[in-house]
């Protein structure tokens, strides 16, 4: 689980730190610079719940706050996506990329481009990188990785995936409204619920192997809505 505070003190004099610069001011001017260790609180202290609810429609929602270069992401990926088709419930996925991440902003942003032909499509990207995550260690190389991808899909990647800024303005406001939700690790996951009877309409997911009967929970919290 990657944690926002003290890696980014240890690792300050690493030669990253210039890429951390440069993408901190692209990323977010003024903005608290987003920093990692292993290890995170019990729960995450919500200060804005507003986007923690299902989609229009939905019961019960799987909520997630995510970072693709995030190692701790790509572990939790299957099982989310499991769940999500077990239960044919909503997954919502929202980006929250580190900005001491060398390439996960770029990877957002092509992932946005995938959605813009399908959200399957962007969504089986995403997936895709998290299952080759690995392999993956430089911005050329995720290039590279999502050219392949976009081929084997029959699509041609263009040079510029974003000429106007639109995507990269998409990624940034997930970004701000983690914030304001007071997202402190990456992956942040809840399950969200349209519940009206007094109870919290939201659960962190805080154990994963609690998952499943954390869902179930829900279901059953909100049966007949």
């Amino acid at each position: 689980m990657h944690h926002i505070s003290a890696l980014f003190r240890r690792n300050r004099h690493s030669s990253g730190m210039f890429i951390l610069g440069l993408f901190s001011a692209a990323l977010l001017v003024g903005a608290p610079g987003a920093h990692a260790q292993f290890g995170a609180p019990p729960t995450t202290p919500v200060h804005d719940p507003s986007a923690l609810k299902p989609p229009p429609g939905a019961r019960v929602a799987i909520v997630e706050f995510e970072d693709q270069e995030c190692p701790d992401c790509a572990a939790a990926n299957p099982l989310l996506k499991q769940a999500a088709e077990k239960y044919n419930i909503p997954w919502v996925r929202h980006d929250f990329p580190l900005p001491f991440h060398n390439w996960s902003f770029q990877a957002a942003v092509y992932a946005r481009w995938f959605d813009t032909k399908s959200k399957k499509l962007g969504d089986d990207y995403r997936d895709s990188v998290f299952a080759g995550q690995r392999s993956i260690e430089t911005p050329a190389q995720l290039t590279q990785f999502t050219e392949n991808f976009a081929q084997g899909h029959g699509i041609a990647l263009p040079f510029a995936v974003d000429p106007q800024g639109k995507l990269a303005a998409e990624v940034k406001a997930d970004y701000a409204l983690g914030q304001r939700i007071g997202i402190e690790h990456t992956p942040t996951i809840w399950i969200v619920t349209n519940s009206a009877n007094g109870a919290p309409p939201y659960t962190e997911v805080v154990d994963r192997s609690r998952l499943f009967q954390l869902i179930d929970q829900a279901l059953s919290e909100t049966h007949g809505r």
